[in-house]
């Protein structure tokens, strides 16, 4: 982050006073975005939730990310979910973040379901919904460490 800190800085200084080139105009608009985000990753860094872990893998592109939730409760915990996420201008990435970490936590909400399925599975059979998302899990873990073998 401190990289693309400094880097606005310093094309602040040889920017130098405004000028009425619409080059440098989209070029300051790309800065002003640059400088917001700054300020975003900072907020969300502050505000990350526990369950969450975030990596920026170029410095110089804060809108993308790669964000690992890990639930610590409910019928995911013990899952690992990894979103790679390119946060467009009209969104906040800590809006993105805590959206994303609401679906495995607090919005798993059977009374308003946003899968029906799962809600009726949950109504007829508690101990099974939770076995077969457990077994699901795990099924999906050994997959994805297979694939990482396979792809070194």
């Amino acid at each position: 982050m401190l990289t693309l800190a400094s880097k606005l800085k310093r094309d602040d200084g040889v920017r130098g006073p405004r000028t009425s080139n619409p080059a440098s105009d989209s070029t300051r608009r790309v800065s002003v975005r640059d400088k917001l985000l700054v300020k975003e990753v900072a907020e969300l860094e502050a505000n990350l939730p526990c369950t969450c872990k975030v990596n920026f893998p170029d410095p110089n592109k804060l809108h993308y990310f790669q964000l690992t939730v890990i639930p610590d409760e409910g019928y995911y915990q013990g899952g690992k979910f990894q979103f790679e996420t390119e946060v467009p201008d009209a969104y906040n990435m800590v809006d993105v973040v805590w959206g994303l970490n609401s679906l495995f936590t607090d919005l798993l909400n059977f009374d308003d379901p946003l899968n029906i399925e799962a809600a009726e599975h949950h109504l007829r059979d508690k101990e099974l919904l939770n076995n077969r998302s457990i077994m699901s899990l795990s099924a999906a873990s050994r997959e994805l460490a297979s694939t990482s073998r396979d792809d070194h």
